[in-house]
């Protein structure tokens, strides 16, 4: 599965690990995603979603 969000497509950014000696090496950085089941046009669905957009109520979570 990938590593995206259901609702923004937000998914691995890049960036640099920095040692202490100010040595770079790429590393990912992986956004927040939970594992929800939301209603959408009637019916459930199971995916993963970031958690800004889980705190922001972009989904109607189901019960």
């Amino acid at each position: 599965m990938a590593n995206f969000c259901y609702v923004c497509n937000k998914g691995p950014a890049t960036g640099n690990r920095v040692s202490n000696a100010n040595n770079r090496t790429k590393r990912r950085f992986m956004p927040n995603l939970q594992r929800v089941r939301i209603m959408e046009n009637g019916r459930t669905l199971r995916v993963r979603i970031c958690t800004r957009c889980l705190k922001a109520g972009k989904v109607q979570k189901a019960s």
